[in-house]
């Protein structure tokens, strides 16, 4: 018996990054929602989560849409404008400090996307998200490698997450301007590291990472919230590179030597 099989979807590369959401509209897999997340590699202020539906035949209005890191500051802002202007759907989900120190930065990543797709309005025909599968999704999905760079819903979802974790960190630093959260955004650059370990950390990092953890343990300070001794940490993160320390664990005896190589 010969079975049939639908016929070969061209994605084409003339479109840009609109190729691959259009190849799914096309073969009526739409609407595409993308899917992308700002704020995992830092020790401070929340994970901020987008998911985005735009309109099918929009490219034109969208020129210049890249990943949010790509872009400068002042065309995040107006991108970000023109995509709550323009774009068919979207949502955002805000997930703070606490519950990272709780359940972990990927667990709060991953639930977080099935949260940004399901209070959307639109339900979505497919799903796009950047780097990794996201299990439990409510529609079929695929992960994209570099997403916010290939997929336009997908840079869309990043804009907005960038810019609304930018505009919460701004707001942060009149609360705590010793930390210089307006200008790192809660990243470990070297300003930061000196100021958190100056002051001790504030309620705002993330306390189960092993250099906050340093901090408040030179400074005697206790977490203000639940911390999940069993949570993977993330040490000395340098704006999204990999943690020279991944793996190790937010212990009194990780904080110690952790607060040992910061002050050698």
């Amino acid at each position: 018996m010969t079975m049939l099989m639908p016929p070969r979807a061209v994605v084409r590369g003339s479109s840009g990054n609109w190729a691959l959401q259009s190849t799914l509209e096309r073969r009526g897999l739409g609407p595409v929602a993308g899917v992308d997340e700002a704020g995992r590699g830092p020790c401070a202020g929340p994970l901020v989560i987008a998911a985005c539906v735009l309109r099918p035949g929009d490219a034109s209005r969208f020129e210049g849409l890249n990943d949010s890191k790509l872009m400068t500051a002042s065309a995040r802002d107006r991108m970000y404008d023109l995509v709550l202007k323009r774009a068919l759907d979207h949502s955002v989900v805000v997930v703070p400090p606490a519950d990272i120190d709780w359940l972990g930065i990927h667990v709060m990543n991953i639930e977080g996307m099935r949260r940004a797709v399901a209070r959307m309005s639109t339900h979505p025909g497919y799903v796009l998200t950047d780097g990794f599968k996201v299990p439990g999704m409510p529609a079929p999905n695929v992960a994209v490698l570099k997403g916010d760079q290939a997929a336009a819903c997908v840079a869309a979802a990043s804009v907005l997450a960038k810019v609304t974790r930018d505009r919460i960190m701004a707001d942060l630093h009149e609360r705590h301007p010793e930390y210089g959260f307006n200008v790192h955004k809660g990243y470990c650059t070297p300003d930061h590291t000196a100021a958190l370990m100056e002051h001790g950390p504030c309620a705002e990092h993330r306390w189960s990472y092993v250099n906050v953890a340093a901090a408040a343990a030179k400074h005697g300070l206790a977490a203000p919230h639940r911390v999940a001794r069993a949570t993977t940490a993330a040490a000395v993160v340098q704006n999204d590179a990999a943690p020279a320390d991944a793996g190790e664990l937010a212990t009194r005896e990780g904080a110690e030597q952790m607060m040992t190589r910061a002050e050698a």
